[in-house]
């Protein structure tokens, strides 16, 4: 099941300082990519046969609702320092992206359509 890691920040009076290291995240990260100026749209709507990803909303806010055949969760990324965790039967949506939102994913492998299972699970 997918899961949240809060991320260390170190602030003070000039700012947030938060680090991804390789302890972090439990993958090697292959690809990066991020979704903004989403309208009304409902984002994902897959899984994946190999690929583990991270999510952070680095601006604004998203809900990504979560799947893995035996129970369903929201997820609320509100805060650049929450880092969703979504394994291989993680079938997730992402949607109610906020105006400003702008959300990082960070993935295990590189894009390969092939990789995709676009049928929920009953």
């Amino acid at each position: 099941m997918a899961y949240i890691i809060n991320l260390t920040t170190r602030s003070d009076n000039r700012g947030n300082l938060t680090v991804i290291e390789k302890e972090i995240v439990p993958f090697e990260i292959k690809r990066i990519f991020y979704i903004y100026g989403v309208d009304n749209s409902t984002r994902g709507g897959h899984r994946h046969k190999t690929t583990l990803q991270a999510a952070i909303c680095l601006h604004g806010s998203c809900i990504v609702s979560n799947n893995d055949g035996i129970a369903k969760e929201d997820f609320l990324l509100d805060h650049p320092n929450k880092c969703l965790i979504l394994e291989t039967r993680d079938w997730h949506t992402m949607h109610h992206f906020s105006p400003d939102a702008v959300l990082l994913v960070m993935a295990s492998t590189h894009f390969d359509p092939a990789d995709y299972i676009y049928e929920p699970y009953n």
